[in-house]
């Protein structure tokens, strides 16, 4: 997990319309960048649908919702019509931003060890520095999580 206080790597990667975004389109802006695991499995999903209920509140607070998979733009748009996602997802099948942001780590499930996605959530602030940081969190509880940190900045 990368430092709070260190300046976040810069990206640009497509969304859900195949349409390329970067970190700087939000300079100015609050951005919660989160990298979950995969688009429509139990968690990621009680994770961005809680995401998508309080986005008219981070919207208000100033700050954007950015969600980082290795899975594909396709995926992503299934997964935004599906359950009526109304932030980014950014596809990054090569795995380059999730290394950067130091979130693709070596996991353990029953007992079988394998690499992926810890499913971690950054603040950054208006200039681009990360201001808060949390790995291993709770899918469900991390979005109203980060709208107490949004608020409390």
């Amino acid at each position: 997990m990368l430092e709070i206080g260190t300046v976040a790597p810069a990206f640009t990667l497509p969304d859900q319309n195949g349409e390329f975004r970067s970190l700087e389109d939000y300079r100015g802006q609050k951005v919660i960048l989160y990298f979950y695991p995969k688009d429509m499995t139990s968690g990621c999903t009680k994770q961005a649908c809680a995401f998508g209920e309080l986005y008219p509140q981070f919207r208000e607070k100033g700050a954007v919702v950015l969600g980082i998979s290795k899975d594909s733009v396709a995926s992503h748009k299934k997964f935004e019509e599906k359950y009526g996602l109304p932030f980014t997802l950014l596809s990054d099948p090569e795995k380059t931003v999730i290394q950067a942001y130091d979130v693709w780590k070596e996991k353990k499930n029953y007992g079988k060890v394998s690499m992926g996605v810890v499913r971690t959530t950054y603040l950054i602030d208006e200039n681009g520095v990360i201001i808060k940081a949390f790995d291993k969190v709770k899918a469900a509880e991390n979005p109203a999580q980060m709208l107490r940190e949004v608020n409390t900045d």
